[in-house]
């Protein structure tokens, strides 16, 4: 019976731990689709907001941090708790990092309509890949939330579609700053910010990859996959 009921409170503590991770994701999606605003309409007040919500995002993460800690020296989970717990600090770790990329984006987006922008649509530029991250992140925190282990992978696997969209964007804004010097610093600043939402879609994919580590208790960080098989890259 002491066993049983310790194994509930377990239960109990780490579920309201992932709740509060699931908050947490919310934040930080509301902080990506906000500053993504930002760099459409450059709103300077709502970059001024996003820069600010990164300090609830940073504190959040650090009680997470503290309530893992504790739970892993008091119930001393092994196995698969563990590995769910390990996981889950992972996961609160990127969703820290997401929230640092959507601040980058914001205050971009403040000093590039600051200075007026220059030659070319610089929301147009990014609008697939933004779309594309912006879908990477919800799903892959509904995933982390229903340990999906096959949406996981589906999601891992469409990474390489904002990489793509980076690349070229990348090579668009080099276009534009060869054929026009005037474009440069509005380029530079798109440029940024598509960086900024490519390293979002990576942090997406890293928590897509702990669902698996979890789900399967296997680690596929720095692999290949090719369907649902893994091989070593």
């Amino acid at each position: 019976m002491i066993g049983e009921h310790s194994s509930k409170q377990y239960d109990q503590e780490l579920e309201a731990i992932r709740s509060k991770v699931l908050l947490m994701g919310g934040m930080v999606e509301t902080q990506f689709d906000e500053a993504l605003n930002c760099f459409r309409v450059g709103d300077a007040e709502l970059a001024d907001k996003v820069m600010a919500d990164d300090h609830a995002v940073n504190n959040l993460e650090v009680q997470l941090d503290d309530a893992c800690s504790h739970l892993i020296v008091r119930r001393q989970p092994a196995a698969n708790d563990l590995r769910t717990v390990m996981a889950t600090i992972k996961v609160i770790t990127d969703l820290e990092r997401i929230g640092d990329e959507a601040t980058k984006i914001a205050r971009t987006s403040k000093s590039l309509h600051k200075r007026g922008v220059t030659g070319f649509n610089h929301y147009d530029m990014i609008r697939t890949m933004a779309k594309a991250t912006s879908d990477q992140l919800h799903d892959a925190l509904d995933t982390f939330a229903r340990l999906d282990g096959k949406q996981a992978l589906q999601l891992i696997a469409a990474d390489e579609v904002i990489d793509h969209e980076f690349r070229t964007i990348m090579r668009n804004m080099i276009t534009f700053m060869m054929e026009d010097p005037r474009t440069i610093s509005s380029a530079l600043d798109t440029l940024w910010v598509a960086k900024a939402i490519e390293r979002i879609g990576d942090h997406a994919k890293n928590i897509a990859e702990y669902v698996i580590y979890v789900v399967e208790g296997r680690d596929i960080r720095h692999s290949k996959l090719v369907g649902s098989e893994q091989v070593e890259g």
